[in-house]
């Protein structure tokens, strides 16, 4: 069986259509096994264990789930997370646990989208007068560990509206650029990569640095499954505040705004539909870290910008959209939903201040296919493996559990 990293816990958020049969009190605990594909990690192998409970009657409650994780990748990065989404009786109140600690690497490739003559190493820096640094016309390979703590607490204050509150750390530490050279005994110019040049110019530690801070939340969510839907809506809102005084490096503010939709395109079969998905990451105040900053494929779940490695395109400001069109493609006569394909297009703009790079001046896109093998209809636990191109010659394939929004 074939599981990445992504919230299996999910699937089973479900609600009476597909009610997995735990009654108020009970709980199941399964052990899964892990294997993942994708550009930034390589091949990801490990185990994950599953947890649901049903802490009410299951017509007016939705299941409470978490997932644990230990994983290992041909990269030799150790990524491990807990993530909960616990619903009181009635769902009277949602909390939403997000707990990491990565041993990672991966490529960066500077701030803001765009060809990468515009990206503000591909040039020379004249860091003195008459002075330059080398240039880095492509990939800038970090190592860094990450923790990260994520709490919100929401209360249900009418039918599918909730607001609340949350505490977010994020910790970056043991930073190292493989490519920064600041050796110039020999003649030579410096390299300076896009990271230590940001956290030099905005007064960050270049080897460690937190964001510590608390959100405003508010949610709205009508899908009829939060793992596969079929039709409904998701909006989420979320202002975060970070100050020195809780232990950020510096006094920042951001938004994020998300939006999910789904939209039926057959009266005979649920499972064709089209499906919409944006959010932006906007710094509202202060300045944040580098690797805090709105970049893909750091959503909660990891999914965005299908064809590029994690944190791609990143900047101070961020927009996401994909669409995607989901289809029947066979069935059995034990699980008519066996098979689904997918057709997708996502796009990403980013700023790049410092480079005069603005929000809509450049898109970078991504497309592709995929498969969907349906394991257990009643939940819809989909097995998705997709194939993308993007820019710049992106391309991989990605696996993963469930739909990617």
């Amino acid at each position: 069986m074939l599981f990445s990293i992504v919230s299996v816990a999910q699937t089973e958020t479900i609600q009476d259509t597909t009610y997995t049969g735990l009654k108020k009190g009970e709980s199941s605990i399964v052990p899964l096994p892990i294997v993942g594909v994708n550009p930034t990690v390589g091949v990801l192998y490990g185990v994950a264990v599953s947890a649901s409970a049903m802490l009410g009657d299951y017509r007016t409650t939705r299941m409470s789930t978490s997932l644990g994780t230990v994983n290992y990748s041909t990269n030799k990065q150790l990524l491990t997370f807990i993530k909960t989404n616990i619903y009181t009786s009635d769902d009277k109140w949602i909390l939403l646990g997000d707990w990491r600690y990565f041993d990672s690497s991966q490529p960066t490739f500077g701030l803001g989208t765009g060809p990468d003559s515009r990206l503000i190493l591909s040039d020379s820096l004249e860091y003195k007068d008459g002075l330059f640094t080398e240039p880095i016309p492509s990939s800038q390979q970090m190592e860094f560990a990450y923790v990260k703590l994520s709490e919100i607490v929401l209360k249900k204050v009418r039918k599918f509206f909730y607001v609340g509150l949350g505490y977010h750390l994020d910790y970056h530490f043991n930073i190292k650029d493989n490519l920064l050279d600041l050796d110039t005994t020999k003649g030579n110019n410096p390299l300076l990569t896009s990271h230590y040049s940001y956290s030099k110019i905005y007064g960050f530690d270049p080897n460690e640095y937190s964001l510590s801070g608390v959100s405003l939340d508010f949610v709205y969510d009508s899908r009829d499954n939060s793992a596969n839907p079929y039709h409904g809506r998701y909006f989420l809102a979320s202002y975060r505040m970070n100050p020195e005084f809780m232990g950020s490096s510096q006094t920042s503010s951001s938004l994020w705004l998300e939006y999910r939709d789904y939209f039926s395109i057959s009266k005979k079969r649920e499972r064709n539909i089209i499906a919409y998905w944006v959010y932006t990451d906007i710094e509202v105040s202060g300045v944040r870290p580098y690797m805090d900053l709105g970049a893909i494929g750091w959503d909660q779940f990891g999914k965005s910008g299908r064809a590029y490695t994690q944190g791609r395109f990143r900047g101070n400001d961020i927009i996401y959209n994909e669409l995607e069109c989901r289809f029947h493609l066979w069935g059995s006569e034990k699980n008519p939903e066996l098979l689904g394909g997918v057709a997708f297009v996502n796009a990403t703009t980013a700023t790049n201040y410092d480079a005069k790079i603005n929000l809509f001046q450049y898109m970078n896109l991504g497309y592709g296919v995929g498969l969907r093998v349906m394991l257990v209809k009643a939940a819809r636990i989909n097995v998705t493996v997709d194939y993308a191109w993007g820019d710049y010659g992106a391309q991989g394939i990605f696996i993963n559990a469930n739909e990617v929004f």
